[in-house]
């Protein structure tokens, strides 16, 4: 590779996207953190930053030669043996661009796709279980659904073809720019298989579950919204037109549905609420994942304001048929991935990027039958064998906590930590009551940190 081929603006592009995409899993870790009981929010978060550390070694190792290796199999699989290890690819280049930079751009997306699931099973997870089902399901899930839907076949000049990709992006031509089937219809269906595998945390319905530290909620949020800019316009895989498109497409979905969640929750509660606004937030970045290409920006709007309200009904899904789905994964995640990639057949226009019109623009329905195959299919895999995955793990290695490590905080049971350590303040305390105790009357700080009575 000389430097005459390589495109160092695309370059730059990818690897800052790559970047922004790795911060959303922290920051992931953040807003699911925040949700959960002050007992639980270590062990929530780790969850994620398991996922960010073992992921990305299977991707090395053979994830990616499974999502972008050479198709195998009618569409199904890539060659996991072809770029094991990456071998091959650190002088590899494609029209400019690093493949390495490729690699590292689609490694950030399998990693928090996997910790998306994890909001799911909120309060009740083993983590030793938990990171052994993140590598199973990854390998068997994910990297194959990866294929599917991003893997794109490839022709030379001679219109030979030089590599088969996967059979939803090829042959059923359904449009999925940034992963609404791969990443969010497959974690949202992935965290109510698992959300029924492990059964509901004690005290559901009855006992208060309310979000422990809204401010961190608030700040996972805007990291998320923040690193979302990477994961949508970072896809166009350059520093070109349909980047910029994507990026005011996903600025304006996303505060469309953050304010039609608002609305939602002022009409039918009486009050808009913190949280309320960054749900909002997330559900409209995944509504306008998969369609950030295909539609103009007031057709983004309504992509968002639609999410708003559907995924502001959707969660009390889980309430009408009975399962705990902890953090709304699946009222924001499936629901939001479904309706982002059914959009697209039908407030796609032949203006945008895509360049393809959906039933509202005049292209009849012919491309919305393909969105919905596409996402049934995801839907219907991952679904299956999440359940299958996690009843194996759930009777064999025993998935969930023992109730009363569940009562006591799961914190404590398999971290040996807890999130807010304020014993030193209970113990100078001596029986004052926190209404009349005053620091600086009883505590004395010495040079040596030492706390003094």
């Amino acid at each position: 590779m000389t430097p005459l081929e390589l495109d160092t603006g695309n370059t730059a592009w990818i690897l800052t996207s790559a970047a922004l995409v790795l911060l959303m899993t922290p920051g992931l870790a953040l807003f699911y953190g925040g949700m959960v009981r002050a007992k639980s929010v270590l062990n929530m978060m780790m969850m994620s930053f398991g996922a960010l550390a073992l992921v990305s070694i299977l991707w090395v190792l053979y994830g990616y030669s499974m999502a972008f290796g050479n198709d195998i199999g009618a569409g199904l699989l890539g060659n996991p043996m072809e770029f094991i290890g990456l071998r091959g690819l650190m002088e590899d280049t494609d029209a400019g661009l690093p493949a390495m930079a490729f690699v590292a751009f689609q490694a950030v997306f399998a990693i928090i796709t996997v910790a998306l699931i994890s909001g799911a099973i909120a309060d009740r997870a083993k983590f030793s279980t938990w990171m052994i089902f993140s590598g199973i399901w990854a390998s068997l899930v994910y990297f194959p659904v990866a294929h599917w839907v991003f893997d794109f076949t490839l022709t030379d000049d001679a219109d030979v073809v030089t590599h088969t990709g996967g059979w939803i992006a090829n042959n059923l031509a359904a449009i999925d720019f940034a992963g609404g089937t791969a990443v969010h219809i497959n974690a949202g269906v992935a965290g109510l298989a698992l959300s029924i595998v492990l059964g509901k945390r004690l005290g559901w319905r009855r006992d208060p579950m309310r979000p422990h530290n809204l401010t961190l909620v608030m700040v996972g949020a805007g990291l998320l919204w923040f690193g979302w800019f990477g994961f949508n316009a970072g896809s166009a895989v350059a520093a070109n037109n349909t980047a910029s498109v994507v990026w005011v497409n996903t600025m304006v979905a996303t505060g469309a549905a953050s304010l039609a969640w608002l609305l939602m929750e002022r009409f039918r509660e009486g009050r808009a609420t913190s949280l309320g606004g960054a749900s909002g937030v997330v559900a409209g970045l995944v509504a306008i994942t998969p369609s950030c290409s295909s539609v103009s920006p007031i057709g983004a709007i309504i992509v968002g304001a639609l999410a708003g309200v559907f995924c502001q009904l959707a969660i009390s899904l889980k309430y009408r048929f009975g399962f705990d789905d902890s953090l709304d994964v699946v009222g924001v995640h499936l629901i939001g991935g479904l309706w982002g990639t059914l959009a697209v057949g039908f407030l796609a226009t032949a203006d945008a990027p895509a360049a393809v019109d959906g039933l509202f623009y005049g292209g009849g329905l012919d491309q919305l039958w393909r969105q919905a195959v596409g996402a049934v299919a995801v839907l219907v895999y991952s679904f299956v064998l999440t359940l299958i995955i996690g009843f194996a793990l759930h009777k064999t290695l025993g998935f969930r906590v023992s109730e009363e490590e569940e009562r006591a905080g799961i914190d404590g049971s398999e971290h040996a930590e807890t999130a807010y350590d304020l014993g030193w303040l209970t113990s100078t305390l001596r029986g004052t009551s926190l209404g009349s105790y005053r620091p600086s009357e009883d505590i004395e700080v010495t040079n040596d940190q030492e706390v003094k009575a």
